[in-house]
């Protein structure tokens, strides 16, 4: 739970002066004068502006430090308000540069010290210690404090510049991906224009079937290209390449241009049970269930459910050994669901599951999961089951309406 700043310090101003306020009571029976009124609003004016030390560190040091030697101007016992005094030390020394630092620590032994003659100690090597030696040790502290936000910081700093990374990575490597099912959609339709036209005179019922292939492809190319281009768009990841292996997973290969690779067809839905099988071969038991009428998708959409159910039982494979996996796929109206669920393994041997070896949820396997089900305007549920295991369910709308609704993604 994040507590506001000012609520921290009040709290903090609390501590010292709840000491001073029991200190200045039993100030008579130490056989210093007892505090009056004005006495009293010394003391409130020496600790209560610590609530206010977070936002002015100096000021503040330098307004209890005043308030403070004019508590012992008047002959008040100086202890009740140095825990005041050391607290706004500590302060500027954990918010303040070392210079700033040294200064407010030598005013804060000059003032110990003062306190010590005017009030005729009998026991001046020991104030003179005690003024070198907090202040050096409250410094120290505070530098410590300081050190340890700054580095805290810079670690925030870098995870949240990691993160962008890895969604651009992602990105690319999914527009990559998008670039071949558009290059595919393109060799479909040039081949289909070259047999209209050839057939054109001699088989018009020939050409109007490449027509209609022609006009239902290109209108998927793009669709898959205005997505690519927003993918690429977002954040400004474009050319963003960071020198990512050409090969995506299960052997898929790059762009067009590079061998005629963009000929080949994106993996899709008839290769899930090819994919099944390699993981079974892995040691993974794996059972595949199909549900409802399978019918023509997408490819985008067909490679989107692949990638995830890959992604997913890559996950079994890394963090559940000895689980069984069950991927069930469901085709419904308007939208096609895919769950990719395990035992968890180790449950099954009467073993702890071990949190480490879970999937995080800031994985990059699941940011590309994420990135993906955004893409179509999907919805995706990922983290660990109730009865055990941890499962992933995907729904994905097979229509360019219902794909324009919000996504949404779920952990």
């Amino acid at each position: 739970m994040r507590i506001h700043p000012l609520a921290v310090d009040g709290l903090t101003a609390l501590a010292p002066t709840t000491v001073a306020c029991l200190l200045g009571a039993e100030a008579a029976t130490q056989g210093w004068p007892p505090l009056d009124a004005f006495g009293w609003t010394l003391v409130a004016l020496t600790n209560l502006p610590l609530v206010l030390r977070g936002r002015a560190p100096v000021g503040v040091f330098l307004f209890v430090h005043v308030s403070w030697t004019l508590y012992v101007w008047l002959g008040h016992w100086p202890v009740v308000n140095s825990p005041a005094a050391m607290v706004a030390l500590y302060t500027v020394a954990a918010a303040r540069p070392t210079r700033i630092t040294a200064v407010c620590a030598a005013l804060l032994g000059g003032v110990w010290i003062y306190a010590g003659v005017h009030s005729d100690s009998e026991a001046m090597p020991s104030v003179v210690g005690q003024a070198i030696g907090y202040p050096l040790v409250i410094w120290r502290f505070g530098y410590a404090a300081r050190r340890t936000a700054e580095l805290t910081e810079r670690l925030r700093a870098e995870q949240a510049e990691r993160a962008r990374r890895e969604v651009a990575e992602e990105r690319v490597r999914i527009a990559r991906e998008l670039h071949d099912v558009v290059a595919h959609h393109m060799a479909v339709i040039n081949v289909q224009a070259g047999l209209a036209r050839f057939v054109f005179d001699s088989d018009p019922r020939t050409a109007r079937e490449a027509l209609t292939t022609i006009g239902t492809t290109s209108g998927e190319a793009l669709a898959e290209l205005r997505r690519m281009l927003g993918l690429l768009r977002a954040d400004g990841v474009a050319g963003a390449d960071g020198g990512l292996d050409r090969d995506g997973p299960d052997g898929a290969r790059g762009p067009a241009g590079e061998g005629g690779a963009a000929l080949e067809p994106a993996p899709g839905l008839d290769r899930l049970e090819e994919m099944v099988e390699r993981v079974r071969a892995g040691g993974v038991p794996v059972d595949l269930t199909v549900r409802g009428e399978p019918r023509p998708l997408p490819s985008g959409v067909q490679l989107c459910v692949y990638r995830v159910v890959q992604e997913a039982l890559t996950n079994v494979l890394k963090h559940a050994p000895g689980a069984r996996a069950a991927v069930r796929l469901v085709y419904r109206a308007g939208e096609i669901e895919a769950s990719v669920t395990d035992d968890g393994g180790a449950r099954e041997r009467g073993k702890e599951v071990d949190p480490d070896r879970m999937p995080k949820p800031g994985g990059h396997g699941l940011i590309g999961m994420r990135e993906r089900a955004k893409l179509y305007g999907g919805t995706i549920v990922v983290g660990p089951r109730r009865e055990g295991g941890f499962g992933v369910h995907l729904t994905l709308p097979t229509s360019e309406q219902a794909a324009r609704r919000k996504d949404a993604v779920t952990e």
